[in-house]
């Protein structure tokens, strides 16, 4: 049996594992396929066992010698060792599972929230894990309260207490809307259900309010362990403070080219914001048709036929009251590769920062989370099966937030001038996040002073900073993500292109990163530059 062999069975073993096993996330790109009757398990038995099986999955993992094999085999042996790394990362380094009432809420009533993006209609299985979400509530809350009395983190649970306003009316609120969707039998069930899981959610709630002054500081990660973090899990060689020194150079050149932008745009006015949800949605069908014309005719990337949409919807009535929980849209998964949905507010000038845009320039969205849509489908055909999923976010938010640069150099927004002011705020807010990341997991920024932070470097509304800093003290590295990621494209971009001369061909480039969109670009490098630079780095770390 050849080594290739054992490494695609070990990794199929280990991603079901994974969908059966790990955290639900708020975050869309690595919103996994869940098996039915999926609820998480965060008690400490559970992560024990969990604990157990990662050990046995690692030392098979280190059994398979690929030392002889092709540098792309060896790539997805790295891949999967990453995907092992970042299961200790979570379990026992962060211990979100102990720790954070935030992350504790999301794994309470994220269930739910996913269960609610896949577009109507609701089929059997669906309808049963609605019933099943909705039952286990209590139980649930019972399970993370018990977890915070031993180990919880005050200011997470006053951040959770802000997010929890109102939160059995909201479950109502959903769980009504939703009964309009199904059959009489659900219908029945979900009503059954909706009373003890209502009461539960109120009850942490006021758990939270009365025992937050008592839980326990913040739980620094500090620089080692997010050095640790780069090197196993993120496949990324700098250093933390390299990553913050380029971002603050791309900070200071985002806010001089916004101002430039505003200086030279200073008589246009600013466009409306979409007079409706229909008028949203329908400026957003025709903005998606003209980005991907776009890219054929400046030959950026390949856009063939059989490239599933992505379409902006109105928020339906079930999914309204969770949409602070998570990112709400549907890019599917590998078995689901129809429309990729996301779902949009009524359009208003009271918009949160990121809607408010795209309420002005639907565009402005698709060229950040319709390459997710589009990467994602083309990674679920690439032919090498781990590269099928996702391991870290650092390739992919930052292909996505280079191809925002992209579509500004290029000239897509030649006739927006706000929508170009716009992207270089976008790129400012990337660069402060890194700041953010970095100085949050080695304890520089309190909660607080992130939230604040943001508040003033972007500027950002309040209740997006909150949201997100909550999501970025969860996941270290995610907020990162972004501009280190773009840095790491950029770099092989411009490298692949002295090495190619007059033959390269940006187009081809620009098709096989997206097809490989989920794999690190160092070890894309070795891959296609035969640069071992980055992987050297990667071997010699503890």
């Amino acid at each position: 049996m050849s080594a290739t062999t054992d490494l695609d069975r070990l990794g199929s073993e280990f991603w079901a594992w994974k969908a059966a096993t790990g955290f639900h996330t708020s975050d869309d790109v690595p919103r996994m396929a869940r098996p039915a009757g999926w609820v998480p398990s965060f008690d400490a038995a559970s992560v024990a066992e969990r604990i157990v099986q990662l050990r046995v999955f690692a030392e098979r993992h280190a059994a398979i010698d690929v030392s002889a094999e092709p540098v792309p085999v060896q790539v997805d042996h790295r891949l999967l060792g990453s995907a092992l790394a970042r299961v200790h990362w979570e379990l026992d380094v962060l211990r979100n599972w102990e720790r954070d009432a935030v992350f504790l809420f999301g794994q309470i009533v994220g269930p739910w929230f996913d269960l609610l993006l896949q577009p109507a209609p609701f089929h059997a299985e669906r309808r049963a894990d609605l019933v099943m979400v909705l039952t286990a509530m209590p139980d649930a809350v019972d399970g993370a309260i018990a977890n915070l009395a031993e180990h919880g983190v005050a200011s997470l649970a006053h951040v959770a207490i802000g997010m929890l306003d109102d939160i059995g009316e909201r479950l109502a609120t959903s769980v009504t809307a939703v009964a309009d969707h199904v059959d009489d039998e659900t219908r029945l069930a979900l009503t059954a259900a909706l009373p003890p899981a209502r009461d539960a959610l109120e009850r942490y709630r006021a758990w939270l309010e009365e025992n937050a002054g008592d839980l326990g500081p913040d739980a620094i990660v500090g620089r080692e362990e997010f050095v640790w973090y780069l090197r196993h899990v993120a496949l990324i060689a700098g250093e933390p403070e390299e990553l913050v020194r380029a971002a603050e150079q791309d900070y200071r050149r985002a806010v001089v080219a916004e101002e430039a932008a505003r200086a030279s745009f200073a008589g246009e006015a600013e466009p409306p914001v979409a007079a409706s949800v229909d008028a949203e949605v329908s400026a957003q069908i025709e903005g998606e048709r003209e980005v991907r014309s776009f890219y054929e005719r400046h030959d950026l990337l390949s856009q063939p036929e059989s490239l599933r949409h992505y379409e902006f919807a109105a928020t339906p009535a079930y999914l309204s009251p969770f949409a602070m929980f998570g990112v709400t849209d549907d890019l599917g998964n590998h078995a689901r590769i129809e429309t990729a949905t996301s779902y949009i507010p009524e359009p208003s000038t009271e918009l949160p920062y990121f809607d408010a845009a795209s309420a002005r320039d639907p565009r402005l969205g698709i060229i950040h989370e319709g390459v997710h849509a589009q990467q994602l489908a083309l990674s679920w055909g690439n032919p090498r099966p781990l590269r099928r999923h996702v391991y870290d976010s650092v390739p992919n938010e930052g292909l996505a937030h280079y191809n925002e640069e992209l579509m500004l150099t290029a000239g897509l927004f030649a006739d927006a001038p706000h929508s170009q002011v716009i992207v270089h705020n976008f790129m400012r807010l990337r660069a402060l996040r890194v700041i953010v990341d970095v100085n949050l997991v080695t304890g520089v920024f309190s909660h607080a002073d992130a939230v604040r932070f943001f508040v003033e470097r972007v500027p950002m509304d309040l209740a997006t900073a909150t949201e997100e800093t909550a999501m970025y003290v969860a996941t270290p590295g995610l907020a990162m993500s972004y501009n280190v990621g773009k840095h790491e494209v950029l770099r092989l971009v411009a490298d692949a292109s002295v090495a190619g001369g007059a033959a390269f061909d940006l187009r081809r480039l620009h098709d096989f990163l997206w097809e490989n969109g989920n794999v690190p670009v160092s070890l894309l490098r070795w891959e296609m530059l035969g640069d071992r630079s980055d992987v050297d780095v990667l071997d010699g770390a503890e």
